[in-house]
This record gives structure tokens, sequence and C-alpha cells, in this order.
């Protein structure tokens, strides 16, 4: 049996979420079933480790309105990227070497799952090799950043469903001078994140080839023991 424990967050901050996908890498042992955590984030700005040598993000403009908005320095791929309410982030904790994985699979299984969702919606959406994320006629989309320790994945995906886009004015997105971003809602789908987020669960489920939803849980792993396959 192929399964995955779910866990549904609401909205949740930042460092929180991030060092307990962290403590849950470390502590999973082989028999621990993989996660996917579905949720939003207050606004914050990430820089990825390409970003993090530098004192300070080139890519965050001084005098811009929304550098009252948090950064911060994570330990995913790529740089600066932006969160906020009404965008849907899809987090993949997985043990690639026991799926059989690399890190260039899991990148292609989250994106061509954007982009079967998107086409339910009747998008047509496309990856490009050269920078990950999902793209819509050259607009940015959804967004990848992945850290893999000892074949074990965290962090993942965020899809922009109806949020406001302002505070991408004052980032280059992942490093890209000039890119535009864009929206569900932009896109005639007029969806909030929670109407997406069921849908995207199986996108992910299909391509990652997962066949059951062993658990739906609603908080942070910190609160119970690490969930184990049954023996």
């Amino acid at each position: 049996m192929n399964a995955v424990t779910v866990r549904w967050l609401g909205q949740r901050d930042y460092l929180e979420t991030w060092h307990a996908m962290q403590r849950f890498t470390d502590i999973r042992t082989p028999e621990t079933e993989d996660e996917i955590w579905l949720l939003e984030h207050p606004p914050v700005y990430t820089v990825g480790v390409r970003g993090n040598h530098r004192k300070k993000p080139e890519e965050l403009q001084s005098g811009s309105p929304h550098t009252n908005i948090p950064l911060v320095r994570t330990d995913r791929g790529g740089l600066i990227t932006y969160h906020g309410p009404g965008q849907l982030i899809a987090y993949t904790l997985m043990d690639l070497a026991r799926r059989n994985m690399s890190v260039r699979d899991l990148v292609s299984a989250l994106e061509n799952a954007t982009i079967a969702l998107l086409k339910q919606y009747g998008i047509i959406a496309q990856a490009r090799r050269d920078a990950p994320g999902v793209y819509v006629e050259g607009a940015k989309i959804a967004s990848l950043g992945l850290r893999v320790r000892k074949f074990r994945s965290y962090h993942g995906l965020s899809l922009n469903v109806d949020m406001d886009l302002t505070p991408f004015q004052a980032i280059d997105p992942c490093g890209l001078k000039d890119l535009p971003v864009t929206r569900l809602t932009d896109l005639g789908a007029l969806v909030k994140v929670h109407e997406v987020a069921v849908p995207l669960l199986g996108c992910l489920m299909s391509e990652l080839h997962i066949d059951t939803l062993s658990s739906n849980l609603g908080q942070l792993p910190d609160a119970e023991p690490t969930h184990d396959q049954p023996a």
C-alpha cells in the first residue's frame, strides 16, 4: 500500500512550519509514512540558499511599500519569493529513496500535478526546464523550492489562487528580473484556496503514485508521535 498522511493546517506562521518540517525530517525513520501539508502563510518573503550569501537580497527593492513584510532566510533551493494569504502551499515530505525518485523526478511531479490541476479550470500551463515552476503565457503562477537531506525532501510548491500579487513588485521572483506573476482568479477561475486544496491533493497523489490517504490531521507533527506505517 502506497499511503500518505495529509495535514490541513490553515494559515500558519512560516518559521513555525519550516522548523516543524526540519524536525519531522530529522526524526523520521525508514518506516515513517510520507506526508503532504496543505496551508497558507501570513505575508512573508523567503530567500533560498542561492541568495543566503547576501547581506541583503538585491531583489528586495529599498523604499518599496512592502519592505515591512518579514524576510526569512531559509534552507530551500532557489532565491527570493513571496508567500501570503490566498496562496495555496503544498509541502511534500517524501522519502525519495523509498519511492525510487530523484530530486528532478519530484520537481517534475510537482509541476505536472499543478499543470493537471490548472487544466481542470481550463487553463493551459507549462513548466520551464531552466526555471522550475509553472507558467501561463509566460507569467508564473506556481513556484517550487525543495530541500533534500539523506534522500528525504521537505518544502514544496506554492500556487497563487486569489492572493494580493502587489508584494511581488518589490522583488525579482526566484531571481528572474521583470518576471510577471499571475493567479487563478486573473485567469477566470474564481475560486478560494480551500476550494483548490482537494483537487490539488488529488493531482499530487496521482503524480506521486499514492493510492491511499491514511490520515487527515489538523495540526503540526510536534503535537503527536511521528506516524509510522503499520507493519
